[in-house]
């Protein structure tokens, strides 16, 4: 980054007076105040570099829609066009120094960037920085904008470009669980509902479920930035379009999409569109639903890693780091762990957004910068927490078979798949029993003759107590006199059983 303190300096005026600026600078006066002013978060807008390309992005339409309608020249417009280009391509990202916690709705954000591609246009130029007769930040560079229209378009056109790479890693993530759902097909568990013990299930229907839920999130998360498409270029300050010369509006629009490749359209009522920011309460939304959902997995997966011996143990996280500093060999799930934080995070930044897209007055909403500063970071976030919980985590679990293997072979669970052919009641005598005697469900409805063993090796087989093959005919209820053997069970029909 520029010092600010370079010894060598050349002189910037503003209506407020003067102000010496590091000779090397790209950024100006204006910037130089806003990094006085907004000393907070000591984040500068450069650490979202998808916001500094997509305001570039933004200032090149400008550019050529204000060369269109011959509201600037040439030579100027092809020298602002470049130096847009340059900083598009990752170019003086440095440079971008305010703030990302700001006062003025934006103002400092904007002039910042007016400030470094006009900088830059002048050095293409051959000319000194800070030569603003020929080319300046506001009557060329800002020509026909606004902070209230350019700062919001800038934001929306950000967070198309972030989601690209979040959706690509919530999909390789989402295919890390598929995978270990096909790698843990054959092996049969036990389902918990309520933290007890449910039904059979395989371990690959818990990772492609943990896959599908993953997925459903994409499409929500596309649904939501749609709502972006529609911006307010040619507002200017309030909605009205005051100083932005006829056939702008449509012009800019119009570079607008053929630069970002988004499909982007003017909103239809701009002095409404300048003043409400609800949209951001949406994409925040859909960020803060991935998070909370993407958390729950992670809770599942230290619940079944827990242990190693008095835990659940069904799974083996991969060993990251040593968990303690006092107990030896104590390993920790520290990636779960870390998302699971980044998701609180993020849900803390949806009440950010929420708040400050309710406390907008009148035609403009001043607190678009936090607006701005929690969505990027819960997207950026979010991002980097998919792909070290992909890389770090799931692609190395491993399942204990032998332990899953044991728990449902004692598992009395296994009696849901019998009610329908000894009736509710009598296996819920069965299962009691067997609870408290651990006793096999299996072997004590062959002792009472309930079943055959052939007749219950077809029930109890690892597919159908998993759904994963459908049942085909109907199996005969069996007598009256075995049900009633069964401590005194009522009798039972296949008709009442639910």
């Amino acid at each position: 980054m520029t010092n600010f303190t370079s010894t060598q300096t050349r002189t910037e005026t503003d209506s407020l007076g003067s102000l010496e600026i590091p000779a090397a600078a790209y950024w100006g006066v204006h910037t130089a105040r806003a990094h006085e002013n907004f000393p907070i978060a000591k984040r500068p807008i450069s650490v979202y570099p998808d916001f500094i390309r997509a305001f570039a992005c933004v200032k090149q339409a400008a550019a050529r829609a204000n060369l269109e309608i011959g509201a600037l020249d040439a030579e100027r417009a092809a020298f602002i066009d470049q130096a847009c280009e340059d900083v598009k391509t990752g170019m003086l990202l440095d440079q971008f120094v305010v703030g990302v916690v700001q006062g003025g709705a934006g103002t400092s954000s904007n002039m910042n960037v007016n400030e470094v591609i006009t900088n830059r246009a002048l050095e293409l130029a051959g000319r000194e920085k800070g030569d603003y007769s020929y080319i300046h930040p506001n009557d060329h560079t800002n020509h026909s904008q606004s902070t209230n229209d350019t700062y919001p378009t800038a934001i929306k056109v950000a967070l198309a470009f972030s989601l690209r790479s979040l959706l690509e890693e919530i999909d390789k993530l989402s295919d890390s669980f598929r995978a270990k759902g096909g790698e843990f097909s054959h092996i049969l568990k036990i389902g918990r509902t309520q933290m007890q013990d449910a039904v059979p299930m395989t371990l690959g229907q818990e990772f492609n479920a943990f896959a599908n839920t993953l997925q459903e999130d994409i499409e929500r998360l596309e649904d939501a930035v749609r709502l972006m498409r529609e911006v307010n270029m040619g507002a200017t300050a309030i909605g009205t379009g005051i100083n932005a010369p006829v056939g702008y509006k449509e012009s800019v629009i119009k570079h607008l999409r053929e630069i970002t490749g988004l499909d982007l359209v003017t909103a239809h009522d701009l002095v409404e569109s300048t003043s409400d920011t609800g949209a951001f309460i949406t994409f925040s939304g859909a960020l803060k639903r991935s998070a909370m959902k993407l958390s729950k997995i992670c809770n599942d997966l230290r619940l079944l890693s827990s242990g190693p011996q008095a835990g659940f143990g069904e799974i083996n996280l991969p060993a990251r780091q040593a968990g303690s500093s006092i107990m030896p060999g104590k390993v920790n799930p520290v990636i779960p762990e870390s998302v699971t934080q980044v998701a609180y995070a993020i849900a803390g930044s949806d009440v950010t957004v929420t708040m400050a897209v309710e406390a907008g007055q009148l035609q403009l909403n001043a607190f678009e910068p936090i607006i701005a500063h929690s969505i990027f970071q819960s997207i950026t976030w979010l991002e980097r927490a998919c792909a070290t919980l992909r890389v770090n985590c799931i692609d190395g679990i491993t399942a204990n078979e032998d332990r899953l293997d044991d728990m449902v072979s004692r598992s009395v669970t296994v009696i849901t798949a019998l009610a329908p052919v000894i009736g509710y009641a009598a296996a819920a005598k069965l299962a009691k029993e067997a609870l408290a005697t651990n006793g096999n469900v299996g072997e004590m409805v062959v002792e009472r003759g309930l079943l055959g063993a052939e007749e219950l090796a077809k029930i109890l087989q690892p597919s159908r107590l998993a759904g994963l093959a459908p049942v085909t005919g109907v199996i005969d209820v069996i007598d009256a006199k075995n049900v009633e053997s069964v401590e005194g069970a009522p009798v039972q029909t296949a008709g009442d059983a639910e």
